[in-house]
């Protein structure tokens, strides 16, 4: 059944590559780590969901929301899928659907984006408060989109097509459905987030850290099937 429509438009993915054993903590038991030429990675991925519908319902002043997570990568049984450490939306009854249908970590707070263009680039940001301090992730990229190569780190990042999460020692696992993504060369990026207070102290490294990629995916339409218990 599917659980969720929506449209993806405009992510941002700032990729980091990080020491599995920060991660080993958030693996949800019956998946493992998935690598990238040996390397394991963490994204900022910052994003809109658009013309929104829960079990095929738009819910009134909940179709339109800017989202940014902090996610890493694993596979279970050959599906390649992400876990997410958190999630921000700026709709409470978003936070609580997720939470407590599909135990994900959202929290909410006030949220904006910018998007703009001029004769030869094109800016996006999206903006969240945190402690009356706003926090911020934006690139600037080319113009005209292009095919993500195939077997590049882009792609490893992005074609992801299951979600996973642990609650009280069980294992969810859902699947996130659509189609192979273009992307926007990235010129240029900006990040101002405060990674300990959003993340906790095992993600305070990335304040100094230099990202290992920097995406700008054109996003589409997006299924999310409801979830099933893969691990008891």
């Amino acid at each position: 059944m599917t659980f969720l429509n929506a449209y993806w438009k405009n992510l941002i993915f700032i990729n980091y590559e990080i020491d599995p054993s920060v991660l080993e903590p958030y693996v949800p038991e019956g998946t493992e780590l998935d690598l990238f030429n040996g390397k394991c990675h963490v994204s900022i991925v910052g994003f809109m969901f658009m013309d929104t519908k829960v079990l095929g319902l738009k819910l009134f002043r909940h179709v339109n929301f800017e989202e940014v997570n902090l996610r890493f990568y694993v596979k279970h049984e050959g599906k390649r899928g992400v876990v997410f450490i958190q999630e921000i939306v700026p709709k409470p009854l978003i936070t609580f659907i997720a939470n407590s249908i599909y135990h994900e970590y959202y929290r909410s707070a006030k949220m904006e984006h910018l998007w703009s263009e001029n004769d030869d680039s094109r800016h996006f940001e999206y903006r969240w408060k945190l402690k009356n301090k706003w926090q911020s992730v934006a690139v600037t990229t080319e113009k005209e989109f292009s095919k993500i190569k195939e077997g590049s780190e882009e792609q490893f990042i992005t074609e992801h097509y299951w979600g996973y999460t642990k609650h009280h020692r069980k294992t969810y696992e859902y699947e996130v459905v659509h189609p192979s993504w273009r992307q926007l060369k990235v010129k240029d990026y900006m990040l101002d987030i405060d990674f300990e207070a959003n993340y906790g102290k095992a993600f305070s490294f990335l304040q100094d850290a230099e990202p290992s990629s920097i995406i700008l995916a054109e996003g589409s339409e997006v299924s999310v099937r409801d979830k099933k218990t893969i691990h008891r």
